[in-house]
């Protein structure tokens, strides 16, 4: 009898073992639609001298950003700090939150999960949008945009190509774009992530059976199906210009790598975003970033970004 139970226990052990990694099999293996090749997984903006090229019709007029900003009910200090701050200066921006709240204007999507709730955030802004942005911009209301940075950067790109930009982190074999720092999509990978949501077998609406695969994970494996692959965003030096940290925490980062070298070690001067703030630390970094001025000193920049018609940005 001992024996019988032994095995038993050891078939109902090795059975279970099977049962978690065909699970974790069927949910993590990625497959391609086509071979193609992938010339680049980093990308950077433009130099100075690249930027004084640019003709009068690249600028503003043509950067159309559509903001996603992705909340729930526990976060309306943070909401309300970024409806006062950065989000003004997005051409369009509309928050989507888990269930409706009252005190916000917001578009609700019913669900607290993460995942869908960015899955129905797309497929709401895209059918509303798709004609008028060419770039969309998913964001948690923890993260502080510099819009105009972002512009900057989005340039020479073209929308009409699958670009699926950001902070990039691995995870096994997948390269992800972290949703810490924000993440931008081109219209063109937005048309290809609506087609795969309409393939359940490559793109399920819900994680992993046994645990779940994080959003921004599951959102790089749905737009690998269609070749849409995640790109670094870099300045011209090099730099990431999405972070996942905030300045305070890159700064002392820096410090403790090279006090002599602080602001070369700590963030790119066209940096786009910060991540993990408080409402408080939105309200100084929109002094820092827009209002902040040395008298005497003019800023003879290259670009113009115009803020969107009837907007109260700084």
């Amino acid at each position: 009898m001992i024996s019988e139970g032994s095995s038993f226990m050891r078939g109902l052990l090795i059975g279970g073992a099977f049962c978690i990694f065909i699970t974790l099999i069927g949910h993590i293996k990625v497959a391609h639609e086509s071979t193609t090749s992938h010339e680049h997984h980093h990308v950077q903006a433009l130099n100075k001298e690249e930027v004084l090229k640019l003709s009068e019709n690249e600028l503003s007029q043509n950067m159309r950003v559509y903001c996603i900003i992705l909340v729930k009910p526990k976060d309306l200090t943070l909401w309300a700090a970024a409806k006062d701050t950065w989000v003004k200066h997005c051409d369009k921006a509309e928050f989507y939150s888990s269930e409706e709240v009252k005190a916000f204007e917001s578009i609700s999507v019913n669900t607290n999960d993460m995942w869908a709730m960015i899955r129905k955030a797309i497929q709401i802004a895209y059918e509303k949008n798709k004609s008028e942005y060419s770039w969309f911009f998913i964001s948690q209301p923890s993260v502080f945009a510099v819009i105009e940075n972002l512009k900057f950067f989005l340039l020479k790109k073209d929308p009409s190509q699958p670009f699926y930009i950001g902070h990039t982190s691995t995870s096994g074999d997948l390269e992800y774009v972290d949703i810490a720092g924000g993440i931008v999509l081109s219209v063109e990978s937005l048309n290809r992530l609506i087609a795969v949501f309409n393939e359940p077998d490559k793109c399920p609406e819900s994680g992993g059976i046994i645990w779940k695969v994080s959003e921004d994970k599951q959102l790089a494996m749905c737009l690998k199906y269609k070749n849409v692959l995640a790109e670094n965003a870099e300045d011209s030096e090099g730099k990431n210009v999405f972070n996942t940290k905030s300045v305070g925490t890159l700064i002392k980062e820096a410090m403790e790598n090279d006090p002599q070298k602080v602001v070369e070690g700590c963030c790119s001067d066209m940096a786009i975003t910060f991540s993990g703030l408080s409402p408080n630390n939105m309200q100084v970094m929109m002094y820092g970033v827009y209002r902040l001025r040395a008298y005497g000193h003019s800023f003879n920049d290259a670009l113009v970004f115009m803020p969107p018609e009837n907007s109260n940005n700084d």
